[in-house]
């Protein structure tokens, strides 16, 4: 029994030594880089994913009670705007319009626009915010979330609706933009 215990505290005695060594840590500066590649990465797959989708096709959708596909994007460019304004700090850009219901923005020349705005409006807070920041917690309505926890979800949208908008396109009997996932 004395063995077992002692070479369980050697074990931890190594362990204590070893693991802080090993450890690396990552800087605010290397995640607020990293955002930025992943926002370029996301506008540009999303813009091959408005670029397959043909102009006359903007207003399918699968069924009636599901958004369509110019409304998919436009609720995504909305997100990106509104998640992202609460992430940086920065003003909204689309003056709180309901884009997605805005009969005049549902053209694919329209929906370009305000995605490739929405991205631009991502990637700019990005490259402007203070990366040191990222820890802070910041107040929407009822939730309260840190800066880093908010581009997260910000993130986590545009890729949901950008999802959805695949079946969309299949459902046109097109195949959608392969994944980039880097």
């Amino acid at each position: 029994m004395k063995k077992c215990t002692r070479l369980a505290a050697a074990i931890l005695i190594v362990l204590a030594y070893c693991l802080p060594a090993s450890a690396q840590t990552i800087s605010a500066d290397t995640i607020k880089a990293q955002m930025l590649k992943d926002w370029q990465r996301a506008k540009d797959y999303t813009i091959e994913y408005l670029n397959t989708m043909p102009a006359d096709k903007y207003g399918a959708r699968p069924v009636d009670s599901i958004r369509s596909f110019a409304e998919q994007m436009l609720h995504l460019a909305a997100g990106n705007e509104n998640l992202v304004a609460v992430a940086t700090g920065n003003s909204k850009i689309f003056n709180n319009r309901n884009l997605e219901k805005a009969p005049g923005a549902q053209s694919k020349d329209s929906v370009m626009y305000f995605v490739s705005a929405s991205y631009d409006f991502a990637i700019n807070g990005i490259k402007n915010m203070d990366a040191s920041k990222l820890g802070e917690r910041v107040a929407r309505g009822r939730l309260s979330e840190t800066r880093m926890t908010w581009m997260m979800k910000a993130f986590e949208h545009q890729t949901h609706h950008r999802g959805q908008c695949t079946i969309i396109i299949r459902l046109q009997g097109i195949r959608p933009p392969n994944e980039r996932l880097f």
